[in-house]
């Protein structure tokens, strides 16, 4: 199981936010996610968005701290990628 998490560097709601990603599988990613009380809400077709302040609980629960180059590129390889174009539908 490999749940990666970036830092948190996008600002939106007054706060910082990363990434959590797998670059295994959605269902790794969902479960996760669920056991780390994220809400469903949280998901955007191909990761989780977490505020700053829990990055520290994350970590402690598993998840891997890459750069945020590194976390788009082990998606991209991991075929689990949605591109802004899949996102918007086009």
């Amino acid at each position: 199981m490999t749940v990666l998490i970036d830092d948190p560097t996008w600002p939106a709601h007054g706060r910082l936010w990363g990434h959590l990603v797998s670059d295994e599988s959605l269902d790794e990613l969902h479960a996760f996610a669920r056991n780390a009380g994220i809400p469903p809400r949280g998901f955007d077709h191909d990761h989780y968005d977490y505020p700053a302040e829990r990055r520290e609980e994350l970590l402690a629960q598993g998840a891997v701290p890459v750069t945020g180059k590194e976390l788009v590129a082990r998606l991209t390889t991991s075929g689990l990628r949605v591109s802004q174009r899949e996102k918007r539908g086009l």
